[in-house]
């Protein structure tokens, strides 16, 4: 999954990207609210973290924006942990959920799994597809035929956008941006390589070929 993270104590905002990579997290960050405004705008994300204290724009005029325009990324928002009213005005602004600073890295991650989950109408960590079985919490999956694989970053964060999304074609291009972060975006040819690593896993039918567009893996 892609995430926006807008925050603009640069300490606080490098220590929690670096978490959120460890848990799988493709993650695009913004220290101030016209950046953040911007690539909220331009770009799509499963997901957005966003302080409420930013420079520029106040993070709860970013997110009045972005509701206005229509935009319904689930957005959890940081606040000073007394200000009460914050938190009330974010969630009245629309926000998904909130936390107050300072907060631990395992906390967002949770919280974050959450709202994704409730946004996919899901209630557990665990995502299924024609008997696979994906452990969001471990990035583990658990194949057809009940063997337990260890995934490599990118094979998770390949399989959990494929099994988030099953019945969307997806192009080449568009997995690497959300598999990769911007910067170490790859030619779109090395997703062919992690595809077929997870054919190997699951089948070759698991993952199907739309030939001029891309790949899916449902019906």
């Amino acid at each position: 999954m892609r995430i926006l993270l807008v925050e603009d104590d640069l300490d606080q905002a490098e220590g929690l990207k670096r978490s959120l990579q460890k848990a799988g997290y493709v993650v695009e960050m913004a220290h101030n609210g016209t950046d953040g405004q911007f690539l909220g705008d331009e770009e799509q994300f499963d997901a957005v973290v966003l302080d409420l204290g930013l420079p520029e724009i106040p993070g709860l005029d970013v997110l009045r924006h972005w509701r206005q325009k229509g935009n319904h990324v689930p957005v959890i928002i940081l606040t000073a942990r007394d200000a009460w009213h914050e938190r009330v005005d974010g969630l009245n602004a629309g926000a998904d959920d909130y936390l107050g600073k300072p907060f631990h890295a395992d906390e967002v991650i949770a919280r974050l799994q959450a709202v994704v989950r409730r946004t996919l109408g899901k209630a557990d960590n665990v995502l299924e597809w024609k008997g696979v079985r994906l452990l969001l919490a471990e990035q583990q999956a658990i194949a057809q035929d009940g063997r337990l694989i260890s995934l490599t970053s990118t094979d998770f964060r390949l399989l959990r956008h494929f099994m988030m999304y099953p019945d969307k074609v997806h192009s080449k291009s568009y997995l690497s941006e959300q598999v990769y972060e911007e910067e170490q975006i790859k030619d779109s040819n090395v997703i062919e390589v992690y595809v077929n690593r997870l054919r190997n896993y699951f089948g070759k039918d698991f993952i199907k070929t739309q030939w001029g567009k891309g790949y899916r893996i449902g019906e």
